[in-house]
């Protein structure tokens, strides 16, 4: 039987996490979080969450950074936004939570197959080379590095439908201008840092 550590001691603690995502969520409300728990009652993902909104706050208060990068909670968040506007503090809620997935995924602290982060980092990928999602190379690419190729299969008659009607297309859609855009990538990644 293996057994799992609960208890962690203030030097395993990540004493610059909520410094980190409070800049990077724009959020300086994160510290007047009062754990009424208004958040996680209102949030209609909630029932799926390890652990529910507040508590993720509490981690990035503490410093308990692995358990909040490591939680399926910040991939489950649907941008509702129901959670911020009843917030009583006015914590901007959804941005931490999508702070919180951005380390994550610079941390590759997400699970391995778990298709969520995936598709926000290939579909991110996509945009940022071409300036559009193109839709067929998005799903490949989700389930061949997802590792689940055989599940393709079981949505390929979804696949020909969308196809057939039009609403997929096989080519890669681009803008015109891309070297315009790389530009602007690149000025958005170095006044973020």
């Amino acid at each position: 039987m293996d057994i799992q550590r609960k208890v962690k001691y203030e030097n395993e603690l990540d004493t610059g996490f909520l410094q980190r995502v409070k800049q990077q969520s724009h959020c300086d409300e994160i510290e007047r979080c009062i754990q009424c728990g208004t958040c996680s009652s209102s949030c209609p993902m909630s029932v799926y969450m390890d652990h529910p909104p507040r508590q993720i706050i509490g981690f990035i208060k503490n410093g308990f950074r692995d358990e909040a990068l490591k939680s399926f909670t910040v991939w489950l968040c649907s941008s509702c936004y129901t959670c911020q506007v009843r917030c009583p503090s006015m914590i901007k809620i959804t941005d931490v939570m999508y702070a919180v997935r951005r380390e994550a995924i610079e941390n590759k602290a997400y699970p391995r197959r778990f298709s969520i982060p995936v598709l926000d980092k290939e579909m991110t990928r996509l945009i940022a080379r071409d300036g559009r999602n193109s839709e067929m190379r998005l799903i490949l690419r989700l389930y061949l590095k997802s590792f689940k190729p055989l599940s393709l299969l079981k949505m390929t008659p979804l696949g020909w439908k969308l196809l057939k009607t039009g609403r997929m297309g096989l080519k890669r859609n681009r803008i015109k201008d891309r070297k315009q855009l790389r530009a602007l990538v690149k000025a958005i990644k170095e006044n973020g840092k």
